[in-house]
């Protein structure tokens, strides 16, 4: 009986874990971080895409900077640009759900790892894409965390991975940060809103958190 009891005492602090940290994720969600400059005419348009877990944010071509343009791989015919960033390994080995191990999940979520920014071409606005709207100071501050969110060669530039990505559309770049339980792909994405004065979730791992916020 008492092994009995300390199994489920076990038990029930190894699922306290992961029920608190959804508990605390839904919560810090649903609070809404408010734009800041509300006066700032939003004449500016950015979008947010998800693939149902993940969080991109695009960029037509004529949104982005000098700064972030350098280095990137892309046509003439290439109107929008994806950034996504996330761990390199999952990133990787991970293409797709059906790929996803126990392994690869826990290494991303709990130990320091490298990470990377994956880039995907479009020529044409996706129907899917939620529409968001700023102002030119704000979306020279998503151009700026964007650049700041790659990790440089020794000459500075923008570092392409030479294997590709997943298909001719895409690409990944080495990136600065390390991913965690704490910093997803997610929060990256509403860190940068949040960071540019834009409208935000307080913090939060779910594609769908800051999608909520515009949609």
């Amino acid at each position: 009986m008492k092994l009995f009891r300390k199994l489920l005492r076990f038990l029930f602090y190894v699922l306290l874990i992961p029920v608190g940290y959804l508990v605390v994720s839904l919560v810090l969600t649903a609070i809404t971080v408010p734009r800041e400059a509300k006066d700032q005419p939003a004449d500016q348009v950015i979008y947010l895409k998800t693939n149902g877990v993940h969080l991109d944010i695009v960029l037509p071509r004529a949104a982005m900077t000098a700064d972030l343009s350098k280095d990137l791989k892309r046509t003439d015919a290439d109107a929008y640009m994806s950034f996504g960033w996330g761990d390199e390994n999952f990133y990787i080995n991970t293409p797709t759900w059906g790929d996803l191990t126990f392994a690869n999940a826990f290494k991303a979520l709990f130990l320091e790892s490298t990470t990377l920014m994956h880039l995907t071409r479009y020529r044409n606005k996706q129907d899917d894409w939620v529409e968001v709207r700023l102002s030119v100071e704000e979306l020279e501050k998503i151009n700026t965390y964007l650049v700041n969110s790659f990790k440089p060669d020794a000459n500075g530039n923008k570092e392409i991975l030479k294997d590709g990505g997943y298909g001719s559309r895409d690409d990944f770049y080495k990136a600065n940060g390390s991913y965690s339980c704490i910093k997803t792909c997610n929060t990256w994405v509403n860190t940068a809103f949040k960071e540019s004065g834009l409208k935000a979730c307080l913090w939060t791992p779910f594609d769908f958190g800051l999608m909520g916020k515009y949609d």
